[in-house]
């Protein structure tokens, strides 16, 4: 599978569910999702207003897996996550319409990718 990796620092943040997020000047990813307890919001650390965060949890790297996947596809996730849980990396996932995206902390990056690419994956820094 062919990755991208967005070193740039990223967070996960956790809002009260009142929260009114405005992040149309947030550059490249980002992500809200809203549930009845709780807004999180994913994007970029230093393009986030922390005023009404509730919780933060610093320190995130981006993987993209290239390309529109199908709908069809299955063990899409299974074939990062499984490396990388068996080295000790935890990670976030997220998906979109086209594709899915996994966080993993800066500090395990050097070790995800060499983990990756163990496993068959190609990487590309961006």
């Amino acid at each position: 599978m062919e990755l991208i990796l967005k070193k740039e620092g990223y967070s996960v943040v956790q809002y009260p569910v009142s929260y009114q997020a405005n992040l149309q000047h947030i550059e490249g990813f980002k992500s809200v999702i809203w549930t009845a307890e709780e807004c999180s919001v994913v994007a970029l650390t230093d393009q986030l207003d922390m005023t009404e965060a509730t919780a933060v949890e610093d320190g995130w790297a981006l993987l993209q897996i290239t390309g529109v996947l199908d709908f069809a596809l299955t063990g899409i996730l299974t074939q990062l996550a499984n490396p990388l849980a068996d080295a000790g990396i935890s990670i976030f996932a997220l998906s979109t319409y086209n594709t899915d995206y996994l966080l993993i902390k800066a500090v395990d990056v050097e070790k995800g990718m060499t983990v990756l690419k163990m496993a068959g994956h190609q990487l590309t820094i961006v």
